[in-house]
């Protein structure tokens, strides 16, 4: 038997990776997201479950919600203000994947229907001013509706 959280975190996966955006990456679900510096050169997206809360939606049903964090980071390449719109293309991906939940179910998953896209961290201002390193995390909800035992 599969984990729910895992196997939504993995559709998430799929989707992102099927998905057609401004920049090209490759999706990755892990769970302790960790990267050195020189490895963010390249663009990384990176899911990772976060919560689930239940609660009754009738005598023998439960609603779930899973939201998992998608994570986009890259080390900019700073030279005398190109790092401007280098973080601007990357505000545009953000807003890319946030769109491309919007109202959408998992293909593989699709007992899980979107609710809820929050910007948990729009970018991360220590990331940047020390580390000159962009990262953005996106938290998406789905809603899955389950029989109880």
């Amino acid at each position: 038997m599969n984990s729910v959280t895992v196997d939504i975190a993995e559709a998430v996966v799929s989707e992102l990776n099927a998905g057609a955006f401004s920049q090209a990456f490759t999706a990755v679900r892990e769970w302790l997201p960790r990267f050195d510096l020189a490895e963010l050169k390249d663009l990384h997206v990176t899911v990772v479950p976060k919560v689930v809360s239940e609660q009754p939606a009738g005598r023998k049903v439960c609603q779930y919600e899973y939201s998992v964090d998608v994570g986009i980071q890259k080390k900019l390449t700073i030279n005398n203000g190109a790092e401007k719109a280098e973080i601007d293309s990357l505000i545009v991906l953000v807003e890319e994947i946030a769109g491309f939940f919007r109202q959408r179910r998992l293909s593989a998953y699709p007992d899980a229907a979107w609710v809820k896209t929050e910007y948990s961290h729009l970018y991360v201002v220590e990331h940047l001013s020390q580390l000159g390193q962009f990262t953005s995390v996106l938290t998406l909800t789905f809603r899955v509706f389950r029989e109880t035992a």
